[in-house]
């Protein structure tokens, strides 16, 4: 159902990509306040304009990282204000919001292409300049291990969730103006060395730095050029990177499984083929031909307009023999953003898709469409979220769209042009498998079958088909919720089972504990306590559980 904010901004519904690539740059050699007048400015126009992005960030930390980067200006180099601008508008944490990459990594980036597979951080492209190192696995960024180096590039980048940091963060790495103001390297130099592996072999290799512009993007994977190479074997094409360069969505069917694959990897229009005709075009070979299966992949879309997801939706819904569990599969993955979250939205509402892959980059509901702020002396522009997109209701919103069947990639996957994910979707049987496991446990709540819930509950914890989901958190708030319905002894059970699962979690330790001390059961609860001084004797509940038990021993 369209909004009132989605019916006014009709003019540019979450434009996702035109924001994340656009080059803008700053004049040189500002005096120490001018730079400090523009990091006010930026502060007092979110205020004044923008109080409603206080969401994941509280307006005390925001103006505390101001008055910090304000204080600091005189003691850093021109990089090194740009990258601390970029991390002020990244603490609001909507991935529409940011100062453009183009501007942070303004001098230049490695000529790589980085891509995070399940098994490490591999170099999937390469200018042939550097052919040698194409396939490498990346250890060190510099003299700091990979992982340390992402951890600390991450406050960049305008992190949605973890899948937006993967798909849209990892390119911060090949700025050194980023590494050097983020503390990945000592100092500032147009080369940066990286420890690779490949081939068995460790190597350190020393990596010049070319224009931002120089570098082919499409999708986050590599199309290659006669400058440009790819890791992946070129004899054959895998139906989810068919035709990247020339088309935005097509469909091809699957004879040997009657299955009917489609490909949409924006939600724009192509200049060759509107998205209403395509749906049309679609849904007539639907009607006219056999298709047991219907794959709808958007693992590749970053978005577009969703005005124009209707016409999908409705040809979806007045077909009941395709929308219909186990004959309707929808792959989303880490780039599946903005407009194309709208989407994903509707589907999970109005369909019986089973959901494959990965998470989506996007929060449930989030802050899209932004407008330029220009500061007055650099000229940079910070792009500011104005439109809220509230599709689910706000008790439902999550940090992103969970796969009902969690499948990713490794290295050896890519590069041999196998795709997982697609075969997930077409082998997948009704053999039992739990589509809502959350739903399934509350219902043997509801029911009272709590031996079957705990039988189950084991069960999915372990099933690495389920892999995203967090269900020591899930656990948790379902027991704070009936908690705080008066039912202490069904809380009980439910943290009970957390402690069985995750017997290393400090914090559920010392929920039970808590909840063990109000229901009188005293003994239990001393025995909680103490885990957690087995666990964390110098953590920060360490010293609350060691009073607690002190006090409930001269009970």
């Amino acid at each position: 159902m369209l909004s009132s904010i989605q019916k006014v901004a009709l003019f540019g519904i979450c434009l996702a990509s035109s924001v994340l690539l656009y080059p803008l740059s700053a004049q040189e050699n500002l005096t120490t306040e001018e730079w400090q007048d523009d990091i006010r400015y930026l502060q007092s126009t979110i205020h004044r304009k923008f109080p409603f992005l206080f969401k994941k960030v509280s307006t005390e930390d925001f103006d505390k990282a101001v008055d910090a980067l304000h204080n600091d200006v005189a003691n850093l180099e021109e990089h090194e204000i740009r990258v601390g601008l970029s991390r002020l508008v990244s603490l609001f944490q909507y991935g529409h919001t940011q100062i453009p990459y183009g501007t942070v990594a303004k001098a230049g980036i490695l000529p790589i292409n980085l891509y995070l597979f399940n098994d490490g951080l591999y170099i999937e492209g390469v200018h042939k300049a550097h052919e040698v190192v194409l396939g490498a696995k990346v250890i060190k960024v510099g003299e700091t291990p990979i992982t340390k180096a992402l951890e600390l590039v991450r406050p960049v980048v305008p992190v949605e969730n973890d899948q937006y940091f993967k798909a849209y963060g990892i390119r911060f790495l090949l700025s050194p103006e980023v590494l050097h103001a983020q503390g990945v390297i000592p100092e500032l130099n147009k080369t940066v060395s990286l420890t690779l592996e490949k081939e068995g072999r460790t190597f350190t290799y020393d990596f010049p730095t070319i224009p931002t512009e120089d570098k082919p993007r499409a999708f986050n994977f590599t199309l290659p050029t006669e400058d440009w190479l790819t890791a992946r074997d070129l004899s054959q094409t895998p139906l989810y990177l068919k035709y990247l360069d020339s088309k935005y969505y097509y469909f091809e069917y699957l004879d040997n499984e009657k299955t009917l694959y489609v490909r949409q990897s924006s939600v724009f229009d192509h200049e060759s083929e509107s998205l209403k005709d395509f749906y049309k075009r679609l849904f007539d070979f639907i009607d006219n031909n056999k298709v047991d299966r219907l794959i709808y992949d958007v693992r590749l879309n970053g978005g577009g307009n969703n005005y124009n997801n209707l016409n999908l939706i409705k040809g979806l819904m007045a077909r009941p023999q395709i929308n219909s569990k186990g004959k309707f599969f929808f792959i989303i993955g880490r780039d599946t953003f903005s407009a194309c979250q709208n989407l994903t939205n509707e589907i999970t509402t109005y369909t019986e898709a089973i959901i494959v892959g990965e998470p989506t980059a996007e929060n449930l509901n989030f802050y899209g469409d932004n407008r330029p702020v220009q500061l007055p002396n650099s000229r940079i522009k910070a792009y500011l979220s104005f439109a809220w997109w509230q599709d689910k209701p706000k008790w439902e919103n999550k940090d992103a769209t969970f796969p009902h069947i969690a499948v990713d990639m490794s290295y050896k996957d890519y590069i041999t042009n196998a795709d997982p994910v697609l075969e997930a979707a077409v082998n997948y049987k009704d053999d039992g498998f739990i589509l809502d496991p959350m739903g399934h446990l509350t219902q043997l709540f509801i029911t009272g079958d709590f031996e079957t819930l705990k039988k189950d509950a084991a069960k999915i914890a372990k099933d690495k088909r389920y892999k995203y989901y967090d269900f020591k958190e899930e656990f948790s708030n379902a027991a704070s919720r009936v908690l705080g319905q008066g039912n202490q002894q069904g809380a009980l059970f439910i943290f009970e089972i957390i402690a069985e699962l995750y017997p290393n979690s400090v914090g559920t330790w010392f929920s039970l504990g808590n909840l063990q001390m109000d229901m009188k059961q005293y003994e239990k609860a001393i025995v909680s306590f103490q885990k957690i001084l087995e666990l964390k004797p110098k953590g920060m509940l360490a010293r609350t559980a060691k009073s607690r038990i002190e006090a409930l021993q001269k009970m």
